[in-house]
């Protein structure tokens, strides 16, 4: 039996980050990861590093989304420093476009809901259709306006995952993959996890295998109340660089290609594509920069998002069954800097940080509304 300060279940952008964060404060970490036959989430992430309108209707959410950002800069040079991989951070701002008039209503009265929650405390600006063109080129006629937020930025998720998976090794952390957990038994002062005829103990197990978290919360007798919502993403050819910002619908990659994407899908676990809702991704897209419409389309794939069941993360360290974490978002470019240096260290004990406790199980304790934040 191999044996670890902590074992985390999942290999993805979050359970990586924690692992990271760990071996950071020197602990022994484990990672089981079920291989190809999982569902990823990172592989369709869009690369956003967002702040902008998440948090409406829950203002921790709000604060812990920027508050990540803001980490960003000091979590992308420690993973460079270990790695010498650049990941490609941009923090210089992104835009929501918006193609009619109730769209920009919409998005104003979020943006100023979360203005007034958080006190003043969260910059943006609301452009018409004159001030968006002088400050983004190319925008379409169809645009009647926009969104900008300073806070805002984007990386390249597969290099994020690449370099998370590389500093983790270099700093010792130990990563299994092929591995379907079957059991998560208490064992003496901590877990014993099973998996086939492999056994591992731990001190303590981190549950961060997304939408796998529902049935390993159930090992243990915990509800996690997540499910699927599958978005599809279409990648363009590689063009001369025109978009130097982010947007909420289009994205161009430091490799040159250009991300169509942001379609929300209630499609169980089917993580396929379909016509007609690439036809509305690449639609949308043309609409908001005309010149998209004569470059060819070079992939498109669909993936599934880990929606919790009122569309905030869930950060658990069980009462029933101590030194158990549970750990679900979806949003994991975006907080993968708080997950390693915030989220870790509480979890590892280091100290209690309030910021997180609203994210706990216990606001599921009555049936609540699953809302799509981004």
């Amino acid at each position: 039996m191999q044996k670890a300060d902590v074992i985390i279940v999942g290999g993805g952008l979050v359970g990586m980050s924690i692992a990271y964060g760990l071996a950071l404060l020197g602990r022994q970490v484990n990672v089981l990861d079920e291989g190809d036959d999982a569902i990823r989430a990172a592989r369709g992430n869009f690369g956003l590093l967002w702040v902008q309108g998440k948090g409406y209707g829950m203002s921790p959410y709000a604060t812990w989304t920027r508050e990540s950002v803001t980490l960003w800069p000091r979590f992308a040079t420690a993973l460079q420093a270990d790695t010498g991989i650049d990941i490609h951070l941009r923090q210089q701002g992104g835009f929501q476009l918006c193609l009619s008039e109730a769209e920009m209503a919409e998005e104003a009265a979020r943006l100023a809901w979360l203005h007034e929650a958080l006190e003043g405390d969260y910059p943006y600006e609301l452009l018409d259709a004159a001030q968006l063109r002088s400050r983004l080129p190319g925008v379409g006629p169809e645009v009647v306006g926009g969104c900008f937020s300073p806070m805002d930025g984007h990386v390249n998720p597969l290099k994020l995952l690449r370099s998370l998976y590389a500093a983790c090794r270099a700093r010792g952390v130990n990563l299994l993959n092929g591995y379907h957990v079957d059991a998560i038994e208490p064992y003496a002062e901590g877990f014993q996890v099973r998996a086939g005829d492999q056994r591992w103990l731990g001190r303590q197990v981190i549950l961060a295998a997304g939408l796998g978290n529902r049935a390993l919360g159930a090992m243990v007798g915990l509800d996690v109340p997540v499910q699927p919502n599958r978005g599809q993403i279409l990648v363009t050819e590689r063009l001369k660089p025109f978009l130097h910002y982010p947007t909420t619908y289009v994205r161009q990659t430091d490799e040159g290609t250009v991300q169509l994407g942001d379609s929300h899908e209630s499609a169980g676990f089917d993580d396929g594509t379909g016509s007609q809702v690439m036809a509305a991704i690449a639609r949308r897209a043309v609409q908001c920069f005309p010149q998209l419409g004569d470059v060819r389309l070079v992939r498109a794939w669909g993936a599934l998002r880990v929606m919790s069941a009122d569309g905030f993360p869930i950060y658990e360290t069980s009462s029933s069954c101590p030194g158990l974490s549970v750990v679900s978002c979806h949003s994991g470019v975006t907080l993968a800097a708080a997950h390693a240096l915030r989220l870790a260290p509480w979890i590892a004990g280091e100290f209690d940080d309030p910021a997180v406790q609203p994210f706990g199980l216990h606001r599921f304790s009555s049936p609540m509304e699953v809302r799509h934040v981004g």
